[in-house]
């Protein structure tokens, strides 16, 4: 669990507690290692038969552009492969910074437009309201299971 708030990159870690309720609630999680220390790390979260998604996916800056980040990837893919029926169609999706944008389409995802109902006000859980973008710089991407294959 260690690793997950030392790989926060850019971002408050979050407390202990908060961690552990979110790997409970996690399908997969993966880590990368360099001599006993966590470089980088992906999780698979979703419904279990159709929707999936990736959360936490981070690389040590150091360890960018080396192959980790691609090594972490395939492994997440490789496993929603084995785990789901093989006649099931199931969709992979993130939501990425513009810099990462060509790193996930090299790897078969698409971007989508990047707009939900966000309810206006306060304390408004944003489950109604009108259409608005997501915060300038991230792009929604997807990848459909019936193109899901590692290559």
């Amino acid at each position: 669990m260690d690793w997950f708030c030392v790989l926060s990159v850019d971002l408050e870690p979050p407390c202990k507690e908060q961690v552990e309720c979110a790997l409970k609630n996690t399908a997969a999680s993966f880590v990368a290692y360099e001599e006993e220390k966590a470089i980088g790390m992906v999780r698979l979260i979703g419904d279990g038969g159709m929707s999936f998604y990736i959360k936490d996916f981070a690389v040590l800056p150091g360890h960018q552009g080396k192959g980790v980040g691609q090594m972490l990837l395939m492994e997440l893919q490789q496993y929603l492969l084995e785990h789901k029926p093989a006649d099931w169609a199931v969709s992979l999706e993130l939501i990425s910074t513009k810099e990462a944008v060509e790193f996930y389409k090299k790897h078969g995802f698409e971007e989508r437009p990047c707009e939900w109902d966000v309810a206006q006000g306060p304390g408004n859980l944003g489950l109604r309201g009108p259409k608005r973008s997501v915060e300038p710089g991230m792009f929604k991407m997807v990848r459909n299971g019936d193109n899901l294959k590692i290559e």
